[in-house]
């Protein structure tokens, strides 16, 4: 199964363990580990890096865009970075459902963009549940930002420092607070 085809099947369903879906996702994500452990256990210049970051998201990564170490995703796969971006040092990414960075986006230190959750039933407690997270162009996460699954985070757009973003944040606002809410617009 190609990665385009495991995220679309995968985006709101339940992926329980000891299915197939899911041993198949621990195999692919077994090899990230390995690459995000060799890209951040020295430090490597930033072509580097993204050639590092080429290798795990088996796509083609801009000159324009500047990751600092660490840097860090458990899945790898199911990453897009756009041109011209910058993320700040201690950035974790959980990708396996999606995240996709658009042109001009900046990602303050210690971020967490999460695209995957648990499920609620505690006899299900141990599965997990999926959904894409798009950060727009020219959007700016503060330091210590949280991002959860399903979130959209609008074009110009910022997200203060400390923030937890559960729901879709518009177009030119300023959002602060956890759960951010808007606070001004631009």
């Amino acid at each position: 199964m190609s990665k385009e085809e495991l995220l679309t099947q995968i985006q709101g369903a339940e992926i329980l363990p000891g299915s197939d879906l899911y041993e198949e996702i621990h195999v692919l994500k077994a090899d990230n580990e390995r690459l995000v452990m060799e890209m951040n256990g020295k430090y490597h210049t930033p072509q580097e890096v993204r050639a590092y970051l080429e290798e795990i998201t088996e796509k083609k990564i801009d000159d324009s865009v500047t990751i600092s170490q660490p840097f860090y995703t458990d899945f790898g796969k199911h990453i897009s970075f756009g041109k011209d971006i910058f993320i700040n040092q201690n950035v974790t990414f959980v990708d396996l459902g999606g995240i996709a960075i658009e042109d001009h986006v900046l990602i303050g230190p210690m971020c967490r963009i999460i695209s995957v959750n648990h499920l609620i039933d505690p006899k299900k407690r141990r599965g997990v549940t999926a959904a894409s997270v798009n950060i727009e162009e020219n959007a700016w996460l503060g330091a210590n930002v949280t991002v959860l699954p399903g979130v959209t985070i609008g074009k110009n757009a910022i997200v203060a420092a400390d923030s937890t973003v559960t729901k879709e944040v518009p177009a030119n606002v300023i959002v602060a607070g956890t759960p951010a809410k808007v606070i001004k617009e631009i």
